[in-house]
């Protein structure tokens, strides 16, 4: 397992200091925001930011997962929005457009996957008619992303269409791909009630391409530091030792940029400790 830390966690940071103070702390993994200033698919110097990336990457041995979740990267007014089970054809074909802007920077810097979510249903419509919306905009991104050999790691989020590995679940029954994976969130298993966890984890060992990791209370969808949730870590490190995962532990802080440097250091400490026992 390779212990990793999100950019989201470090919003107050330039980018390329951000990425050299994750490998400084000892992470050898890095879930990359795409947002504004990193790596923003619309920026008009994009080749350069994505030359000056892979050039810091290698020099700093990090591997990556492109992470799609920007606030309002879209929509300067709308958090997240649009998505894929947004109202109209025109919002969802500017989600599937970012997607697919994605897609290219992980193929340029050989990332692990990238990471995106299903969004907010938005509108009275039934779910069934709400999931042959989001397959038919998974397709799409699957198709793009297999022709570029690039895996997609979606991620149930609390709130959302898909919440829970049992909606996951129920979306493979109309999309599936090899490439098509998941990112699972140790919290959203934790606020979601998916206990005890290492059991939840088991059945999608082969599909699980990237974790999130930080701490949680059940039905509370707050990501909190180590220590201030109530996650069993010891029966989730066993449970994924137990599936043999190989990929990214990457720590998502969000909400605590304004104290980043000690919460990288602190995860960092935390992660070590776990996968130095058992």
């Amino acid at each position: 397992m390779k212990p990793g830390f999100n950019t989201n966690g470090l919003a107050f940071h330039r980018w390329d200091d951000a990425l050299r103070l994750i490998a400084e702390t000892g992470y050898t993994s890095a879930a990359i925001t795409v947002d504004h200033y990193t790596l923003n698919p619309f920026a008009p110097d994009l080749s350069r930011q994505i030359d000056s990336m892979q050039q810091l990457l290698q020099e700093c041995q990090l591997s990556t997962v492109i992470e799609t979740g920007a606030r309002f990267l879209l929509d300067p007014r709308v958090k997240h929005e649009p998505t894929l089970v947004s109202p109209s054809p025109e919002e969802r074909d500017r989600r599937i457009d970012f997607l697919k802007r994605c897609v290219d920077l992980a193929a340029a810097l050989q990332s692990d996957a990238v990471s995106f979510w299903a969004g907010q249903l938005k509108q009275d419509l039934p779910r069934a008619a709400a999931l042959n919306r989001l397959a038919a905009g998974c397709r799409e991104v699957i198709d793009y992303a297999a022709d570029k050999e690039v895996r997609l790691a979606f991620e149930p989020e609390p709130g959302m269409l898909i919440e829970t590995l049992a909606d996951f679940e129920e979306l493979l029954t109309l999309v599936d791909h090899p490439c098509f994976g998941l990112t699972v969130d140790i919290g959203h298993l934790q606020c979601m009630g998916e206990l005890p966890i290492s059991e939840y984890l088991k059945p999608w060992r082969e599909r699980i391409f990237n974790i999130h990791i930080e701490d949680m209370r059940q039905g509370e969808h707050d990501h909190l530091r180590f220590g201030e949730g109530e996650i069993d870590f010891d029966d989730v490190f066993a449970g994924l030792r137990q599936i043999d995962y190989q990929g990214g532990l990457h720590v998502e802080l969000s909400r605590h940029s304004h104290m980043a440097p000690d919460v990288l250091r602190e995860s960092f400490a935390f992660l070590q400790q776990h996968l130095q026992t058992g």
